[in-house]
């Protein structure tokens, strides 16, 4: 993953993918404590779904299923970001600045996921409705499809 200012991948599956590795090598600076542990399978867990639901969204069979898997993939970036909260990071400055970089891509991840969501439901919603509504347009009205 990127430091702060630098590009970060303009695919998106390579940067789901790049955060779900990045979660790797962080894990691996951490004390291994009993709650540290479990939550890095956790977050382990969760960072990987979220790639792997994109990857599925984009393979989906129908406009449905792909919604769903969008929506899963932003419920898995969610869950990362809460293990990655709970990692206990205290006395290692170098864990600390990671896990807030990872905190603030995750949720970048969540906002993208939410905003492909949200068109992906606009679009599904306008193509039913007509532009016009006997010659005039909604927003004649007030209105927006």
């Amino acid at each position: 993953m990127p430091e702060s200012g630098e590009n970060k991948p303009f695919d998106f599956e390579e940067r789901t993918f790049a955060f779900a590795r990045e979660v790797r090598a962080f894990i691996k600076l951490l004390e291994r404590t009993i709650g540290n542990m479990e939550d890095a399978r956790q977050v382990v867990r969760s960072s990987g779904s979220g790639a792997a639901n994109y990857i599925e969204a984009n393979e989906a069979l129908s406009k449905k299923d792909f919604r769903m898997r969008i929506k899963i993939g932003r419920k898995e970036a969610k869950e990362s970001r809460l293990w990655l909260r709970l990692l206990d990071t205290e006395g290692r400055p170098e864990a600390r600045a990671r896990q807030e970089r990872l905190c603030q891509e995750v949720q970048e991840l969540m906002n993208i996921l939410g905003a492909i969501f949200r068109q992906s439901e606009a679009s599904e919603r306008s193509r039913f409705l007509p532009s016009t509504f006997f010659g005039f347009r909604y927003s004649d009205f007030g209105f927006s499809p």
